[in-house]
């Protein structure tokens, strides 16, 4: 099949004289080689390589304008990964110049005048070699094509699974669990704001939904009484980011290694006056400092079965008022700066009951 191939490969003929192209070019026609084209001009190399990518070239070296050392130079700027073996055309049997055009690439040597059996073997195996390279190369592309395939697969399909766990939890209180959907979306934006990266702001997109897992373990007496908890209730209410975070740990995924982190802290306070550890200022892991904004706003303009929403600028004021208190003042900062961009998510996701 390789040998096959080998007549169909696409051969450059590069030499500045037209008698050896055309002596060059019958030897190969002789073997049903039939891709051949031929270059006079050493210049014109490099647009001929880049148009129709050759599986062999026969290149002079002694030439005006470029010689096959400069010519060689050209190919190898390219970087290219399957780069066609070279063959020297040469009169020169000095070791310096074959050293030279060695170093540069050549994978052989063609003395002239040419022996023709000798030529006709040398372009056979290395045409054979290369064809049978670029079929390995292309098949590893695929290979590694199919696993970045599959890869992303299972990725969606875990963060599919996260997501659906979020909203869960979220159901429990908010039929529609849109809550995690705009509340994830600020929280990236904000992270972005504050100087994340591109790939930590994904993860902030995604991790940040199951901050409220833990309501799966509160009573739904507790969780949907329609009044103010009691102190013990209160007390109840306060274990679901312990309960999120123990349901998260043990992995040691970032996604939920992040997400256990906000599960954790994103009801705990600058001022030390949170829970579930009473962490305080930059104790608290900034990732919960952000979703603590995020999730206060969102909640505070949503409404749910024991209250109604508050006025959108009744909700920023308490965010604002609450910075170095309640929130990290860093925090608000940016909130209010992306206020546009913060409410834009909100319109573009809004409960069915506030459209």
């Amino acid at each position: 099949m390789i040998a096959q191939l080998g007549f169909n490969a696409r051969i450059l003929i590069v030499d500045d004289e037209q008698a050896n192209l055309k002596l060059l070019d019958k030897i190969l026609a002789s073997q049903a080689y039939t891709n051949r084209v031929l270059i006079e001009d050493p210049r014109e190399v490099l647009s001929h390589y880049q148009a129709q990518r050759p599986d062999l070239i026969l290149l002079d070296l002694n030439m005006p304008h470029l010689d096959g050392f400069e010519v060689m130079s050209q190919l190898q700027a390219l970087e290219d990964p399957l780069l066609p073996p070279i063959v020297i055309l040469t009169a020169q049997h000095g070791r310096d110049y074959l050293l030279r055009g060695l170093a540069l690439g050549a994978r052989d040597f063609v003395a002239k005048p040419f022996d023709n059996i000798e030529l006709l073997m040398r372009v056979r195996n290395l045409l054979e070699a290369h064809i049978a390279h670029r079929m390995v190369h292309d098949q590893k592309r695929t290979l590694a094509e199919m696993v970045q395939a599959r890869t992303e697969e299972l990725l969606q399909t875990r963060l599919q699974i996260i997501r659906r766990l979020g909203r869960a939890a979220e159901y429990r209180d908010n039929e529609t669990g849109l809550h995690i959907i705009r509340m994830s979306k600020m929280s990236a934006l904000l992270a972005q704001r504050m100087g994340w990266n591109d790939a930590d702001c994904e993860l902030m997109l995604n991790a940040s939904p199951m901050h409220d897992i833990g309501k799966i373990g509160i009573p739904d007496t507790i969780l949907l009484k329609p009044g103010k908890l009691d102190p013990d209730e209160w007390a109840v209410m306060q274990t679901h980011a312990e309960i999120g975070a123990e349901l998260l740990a043990g992995d040691d995924s970032a996604l939920l290694d992040l997400a256990r982190s906000i599960a954790l802290t994103h009801h705990e306070k600058w001022d030390g006056s949170g829970y579930p550890n009473g962490l305080e200022g930059e104790a608290i892991p900034q990732a919960g400092r952000i979703v603590a904004v995020a999730d206060v706003f969102d909640a505070l303009t949503s409404s749910r079965p024991y209250k109604k929403a508050w006025p959108v600028e009744q909700a920023i004021a308490l965010v604002r008022d609450g910075a170095g208190s309640h929130f990290d003042p860093e925090v608000v900062e940016h909130f209010l700066a992306a206020l546009p961009d913060i409410l834009g998510i909100r319109a573009r996701n809004l409960d069915p009951e506030t459209v």
